[in-house]
């Protein structure tokens, strides 16, 4: 599988207008576009997330989590992450994030840090809803737990950023 992003490219350093707005960050919190193909037979939904392995808490942090997307879908429009745009496939659920919210939360590591990567991840999996997560209260662990299981193939984006 192939993701793109006319918004971030591999291994660079990923813009202010998709980095957070909060946490002494002062971005536009605006989702990139994505964009992926190659999904293997079989594939019935798709999963995306955004991790920072880097994050200070032992256990990463999860900026975005997006599952049951429709096997049809191939791309979001830039701003997708954003719950009340209402912009996702229908069915798509965005879930918690570790910023507590629902939806797309840009990056931002602490002030100081050296800067963070971010990894955007496409799952392509063999259900076209996840079994147990349910609906936007799933956790990234309980999603994390569906993926595990279900996906027939992955690829990911990584940018990065620091302030």
């Amino acid at each position: 599988m192939i993701l793109t992003s006319p918004d971030i490219t591999e291994g660079a350093t990923i813009g202010n207008e998709q980095a957070l707005n909060g946490f002494g960050c002062s971005g536009g919190n605006v989702s990139p576009a994505l964009s992926w193909s190659g999904a293997p037979a079989g594939t019935k939904g798709f999963a995306v997330s955004m991790f920072d392995p880097d994050a200070p808490t032992g256990s990463g942090f999860w900026h975005w989590v997006v599952f049951n997307i429709p096997a049809a879908t191939t791309s979001f429009p830039k701003g997708a992450g954003n719950v009340k745009k209402k912009l996702m496939p229908k069915g798509a659920i965005q879930s918690r994030t570790d910023l507590g919210t629902d939806g797309y939360g840009g990056p931002c590591p602490p002030a100081g840090d050296k800067p963070h990567r971010y990894q955007i991840t496409v799952f392509a999996v063999d259900v076209d809803k996840l079994p147990f997560a349910k609906n936007h209260n799933a956790s990234a662990a309980m999603v994390g737990f569906d993926l595990h299981f279900h996906t027939l193939a992955k690829t990911t984006l990584t940018g990065v950023f620091g302030h």
